[in-house]
Formats: C-alpha cells, sequence, structure tokens
C-alpha cells in the first residue's frame, strides 16, 4: 500500500507537499489481522522531490491529511 499523507509538520520540518508511507518498507511486517493493516509512521518519509526539483510526485489527497503533526520518521534538516 502506498499512503501520501500531509500533517501539521509539512513546511516546518518535513516537506510541504507531505511525506509517503509504504507497507512494505524495509521489508517490515508490522502485524495485524484480516481486513486491518498496521502504519509504522517511523517509516514515513520525504518524496524524492523534496530534494530534486527534477521529480514530480503525487501530492496526498484532502482526506489523508492528519490534524495532528506526526513527528515520527524522516524530517528535514
Amino acid at each position: 500500500m502506498f499512503l501520501p499523507f500531509a500533517d501539521a509538520t509539512n513546511r516546518r520540518q518535513t516537506y510541504g507537499g507531505g511525506r509517503y508511507l509504504l507497507d512494505t518498507v524495509k521489508g517490515a511486517d508490522l502485524g495485524g489481522s484480516a481486513g486491518e493493516m498496521v502504519l509504522g509512521f517511523n517509516f514515513a518519509y520525504n518524496p524524492s522531490c523534496a530534494y530534486d526539483p527534477h521529480w514530480t510526485c503525487p501530492l496526498p489527497p484532502a482526506e489523508s491529511t492528519i490534524d495532528a503533526a506526526v513527528t515520527a520518521g524522516e524530517r528535514l534538516r
């Protein structure tokens, strides 16, 4: 599963266009049961376009916006 998401850290600590989360990143098996998925926001990462303007990256849809700050995962320095 590919989940682009935005949260309250965008433009301050993370890329302004949002971050991405993959359920298979780094071979993570976070558990879950039938019909459920566990998301590990520690694996959230900035898209390639955060580092190189030649990349074009999809933006998260409005329904993938989290009102709180997700302080886990990759941030900009």
